[in-house]
């Protein structure tokens, strides 16, 4: 394993640490609003700064760019190396005792993605991937499904629960696509539903409205287990619109072609 990424499964190790003990405290927790719909507590903090802490233990001229505490800039960080963290996604999930939420970890170089990490702390699965090295869960390597096209597929979404003006336009995607499909689901963490279209588990996705740190990890995952990943456009500025189409390449292209057209 790259040493970058030995510093990001430890750092999500201690992060994760913090959010299981922390499962039976969730009514002592300090709980704020930031948006509507969007919330942060206590553990969301401290597993952050636990995940800052380590990397800077090992690379402090790093930068950062944290859900939680924005974008920090390393000292004569020549590398040009950011670390692009969600401590936890699926707060929501968390806050109400629902065992669907993880930490994701990506990291670029000059802007390209390099390696990347999602952690689901309850399965003790951590899915990791560095950019011409393949895809693995626990040291397994693993590839997308071998699904072919959306019949019989098993698609993974998310609802724009934060910014509901996009609610039409996203219940149009999920009208076209639903007849299409074997099945969908909502489990409510973005970065472990990427992970699980690299490993198999689900065949295709999309969202709309996104975070850089929601699917950093993710994204690389996907490419590296052999799967496609664009914008709704089909381009690459999912970073940029928020909004992402994954899969097998054949699921991916029929996703695209049935939700672009809805968007023109």
């Amino acid at each position: 394993m790259h040493p970058l990424l030995n510093i990001a499964t430890q750092a999500a190790r201690n992060a994760g640490n913090i959010i299981v003990r922390s499962l039976d405290r969730v009514n002592h927790l300090e709980i704020t609003e930031k948006g509507r719909n969007d919330f942060v507590s206590d553990v969301d903090r401290f597993a952050e700064q636990e995940i800052i802490r380590t990397i800077h233990k090992a690379y402090p001229h790093h930068n950062i760019l944290a859900e939680e505490g924005g974008e920090q800039t390393g000292h004569n960080n020549k590398e040009e190396v950011t670390w692009i963290i969600d401590p936890l996604d699926g707060t929501t999930n968390f806050l109400h005792g629902f065992p669907q939420f993880s930490i994701s970890i990506g990291i670029t170089y000059q802007g390209q993605l390099q390696h990347g990490l999602v952690y689901d702390p309850l399965r003790q699965e951590i899915f990791t991937a560095s950019k011409g090295s393949g895809a693995f869960l626990n040291d397994r390597r693993v590839r997308v499904s071998k699904q072919q096209g959306l019949e019989g597929a098993l698609l993974g979404t998310g609802f724009p629960f934060k910014k509901q003006h996009y609610l039409d336009t996203y219940l149009t995607t999920f009208k076209a696509l639903f007849p299409h499909v074997s099945d969908i689901r909502r489990p409510g963490s973005a970065a472990l539903d990427l992970a699980y279209v690299a490993s198999g588990r689900l065949d295709g996705f999309w969202e709309m409205d996104l975070a850089p740190w929601d699917i950093a990890a993710g994204i690389l995952l996907i490419r590296e287990a052999g799967g496609f990943v664009t914008d709704f456009a089909g381009d690459h500025n999912y970073f940029t619109t928020g909004n992402v189409i994954a899969g097998t390449p054949s699921v991916h292209k029929e996703i695209y072609q049935i939700i672009y057209p809805l968007l023109e």
